[in-house]
């Protein structure tokens, strides 16, 4: 089992903590210097990995990440996974995007796919779904 780690960059270091005590295996596409063979591992990871995550923290600065995962919410709900940090490092969202968020996490509930609102609850069920296919 395999999970791809999207979401949030912006030198936030949710991934870490997630990766830490993480008994599946993932990756990660965050890299020093992004180019075209990179952006093709990606595509290519997001296909074959058993689950596709999207963490959203306050950190985020581009909104591709939410698109992504409406989209494959709708078509690969079983294998998508949605987190919604409150906090990192700090920030925090304002109360709008806050409203906005829980919306969007309520449209990929409904589509099929999991939700989380921490990373204790998301390495848990990640950990488990590992354990489960490994015995």
């Amino acid at each position: 089992m395999k999970v791809f780690l999207g979401g949030t960059c912006a030198e936030s270091k949710w991934r870490e903590y997630l990766i830490e005590g993480l008994t599946m295996n993932y990756f990660n596409p965050v890299v020093e210097d992004w180019t075209p063979e990179c952006q093709e591992e990606e595509i290519k990871q997001r296909k074959e990995c058993d689950f596709v995550l999207y963490c959203i923290t306050p950190k985020m600065e581009g909104v591709y990440s939410i698109a992504e995962v409406v989209d494959d919410s709708n078509k690969r709900p079983h294998k998508t996974l949605f987190c919604v940090l409150d906090e990192d490092e700090g920030k925090v969202f304002t109360e709008g995007q806050r409203r906005s968020l829980n919306a969007v996490s309520k449209l990929v509930k409904e589509n099929g796919a999991k939700t989380f609102v921490s990373i204790y609850s998301l390495r848990k069920f990640l950990n488990e779904v590992d354990q489960w296919t490994t015995t």
